[in-house]
């Protein structure tokens, strides 16, 4: 496999009120393409600012991201917002579609933002990221049409719109009902196994286990990381891997 992104001592301190807080310290992980990482651990662990971090979003302290052989510290904010835009995508607890927009407007939307490409082929990749994730039938809808899991997967197809290599996922399915995360769930391993490289933070036990490795985070650092391999059948596969999953979690007392 190729390494697709990789830490070298990075950390993250935040100034408040004259006080240095470290919210990660000296984190080094490396990422191979076509890996499912989840990030766990307790609440204010780091896991979000690790994801923000590594993605670009967010200004490391001290240490080194490296993308597909290019540092991050290295590019302006103008390089680093063309390099998100082209190369990763993003979905959030948060769905945060556009309000004055129908659904498969703001799908598109990130792809007339990039510029690269045809309207035609834009929308040709809409209609098959829709049929994908099962929400073809809503795409002239508004987006008060739509229940909270349909609109989930319509941002996961927004994400996915400019073929990123690397799609960044911060608890997708918090705002969620079971049924419905399920179905999310069902699309990030579908669009994995097709070869995107996928890192969600994730509380979520039956999230994790979706994923190939699970990092486990405590005091801004990861103190364990735990290998379940892939998942090749989520009906026969997934309980098993939750009780695997949950044994592990227990043991380091989460």
């Amino acid at each position: 496999m190729n390494q697709i992104l990789k830490t070298e001592k990075l950390s993250k301190d935040y100034l408040i009120n004259k006080r240095k807080f470290n919210v990660l310290k000296n984190i080094d992980i490396s990422i191979e393409a076509g890996d499912f990482i989840s990030v766990m651990g307790p609440s204010g662990s780091g896991k979000s600012t690790l994801l923000y971090n590594v993605s670009g979003m967010d200004k490391m302290s001290s240490g080194e991201v490296i993308f597909q052989g290019e540092k991050l510290s290295k590019l302006n904010e103008k390089k680093l917002s063309k390099l998100r835009l082209k190369k990763m995508g993003f979905v959030f607890q948060q769905i945060n579609l556009l309000n004055s927009l129908g659904i498969i407007d703001n799908i598109i939307f990130p792809a007339h933002m990039e510029g690269s490409k045809d309207r035609n082929k834009i929308r040709e990749r809409a209609v098959e990221l829709m049929e994908k994730t099962g929400i073809m039938e809503l795409a002239e809808n508004e987006i008060t049409q739509a229940s909270g899991g349909q609109l989930q997967r319509a941002a996961i197809c927004r994400a996915l719109i400019n073929e990123p290599e690397i799609l960044f996922a911060d608890e997708p399915t918090g705002a969620l009902n079971s049924q419905s995360a399920e179905e999310v769930m069902d699309v990030f391993h579908t669009i994995n196994k097709e070869g995107t490289t996928v890192m969600i933070v994730t509380h979520d036990i039956r999230v994790a286990s979706h994923s190939s490795r699970v990092l486990f985070m405590k005091d801004r650092n990861i103190i364990g990381e735990k290998i379940l391999g892939e998942l090749k059948d989520l009906d026969t596969e997934l309980k098993d891997r939750e009780s695997e999953l949950s044994s592990w979690l227990l043991d380091l007392g989460f």
